[in-house]
């Protein structure tokens, strides 16, 4: 009775065993093949908008300039680079060789009960000489033309994916006034308090004095042109106003630069 009872057991554990592994097995072939989800890219087309703020066509965007890669360790990096080179380093201050004042012994070296000293000109008398103060010095930094490039394109793409990019039409015909390019800026739906616009012009601002006479007594809103543009500049403003002849520009700079034997041709250099 008791090897018949053992049998019994050993028989419902294989049988147990069996139904284990088929149900294994069953759920391995009807688990759904693993598909990787595939992100769409973002698509560089923008809208380009007249004076009054009314759509009249799109246009792409070249992708190697609002699609690169957004390197956050490179816009810093650039940026300090920037304001770094903003600082003149005139800032000066007179040695105790340098200040004002008689050289005598103030007074005798002993009997007096005080403590010694040699000069009016010391660093602890009033209009004394200052210790280790600031001097001139260069506060330049040099960051190489490939990662300059780059880290402008990095913000360019930032503000493209944030939305704040708009490119205008037509308004290098703009009179030189400040109420037609305040009414821009209204039409824009760009005012504010703290509105930071950053206008870019295709040429030198000479090329464009009306554009540069109309905005530059606008408060917050700020010009430059399309070779000057920088880093710093880009991420600084709230919205990047875009001439639409200036994308060209921007192309032909920073993606199609002239090389040196045309730009020597150009100027008569044999």
């Amino acid at each position: 009775m008791a090897e018949s009872k053992i049998k019994g057991q050993k028989s419902k554990i294989k049988k147990a065993e069996v139904k284990t592994v088929k149900s294994k097995v069953e759920k391995k072939t009807v688990e759904k093949p693993v598909v990787k989800s595939v992100q769409k890219a973002k698509g560089l087309k923008v809208e380009v908008l007249d004076l009054k703020g009314k759509v009249i066509e799109s246009m792409n965007l070249p992708k190697e300039i609002f699609g690169a890669k957004i390197n956050k360790v490179l816009l810093a990096q650039a940026v300090r680079v920037y304001l770094a080179n903003q600082r003149k380093g005139t800032h000066s201050t007179k040695t105790r060789g340098e200040v004002e004042g008689s050289t005598a012994k103030i007074y005798r070296q002993k009997g007096t009960g005080r403590a010694r000293h040699g000069s009016k000109r010391a660093p602890i008398f009033v209009k004394g000489g200052i210790v280790f103060g600031p001097k001139p010095r260069d506060y330049s930094l040099k960051l190489p033309k490939k990662m300059r490039r780059l880290a402008l394109f990095s913000s360019l793409t930032a503000k493209k994916d944030e939305g704040k990019i708009i490119v205008l039409s037509g308004l290098e015909k703009i009179e030189a006034k400040t109420n037609k390019m305040a009414d821009v800026v209204k039409n824009l739906k760009l005012e504010g308090k703290n509105k930071k616009v950053l206008l870019v012009t295709p040429d030198t601002i000479n090329a464009f004095e009306n554009v540069y006479k109309a905005g530059r007594n606008l408060k917050g809103v700020s010009i430059i042109s399309a070779k000057m543009l920088n880093t710093y500049e880009v991420l600084n403003a709230k919205t990047l106003l875009l001439m639409k002849t200036s994308i060209e520009v921007l192309e032909n700079t920073f993606l199609n630069p002239p090389s040196r034997k045309a730009s020597e041709d150009k100027r008569g250099i044999n």
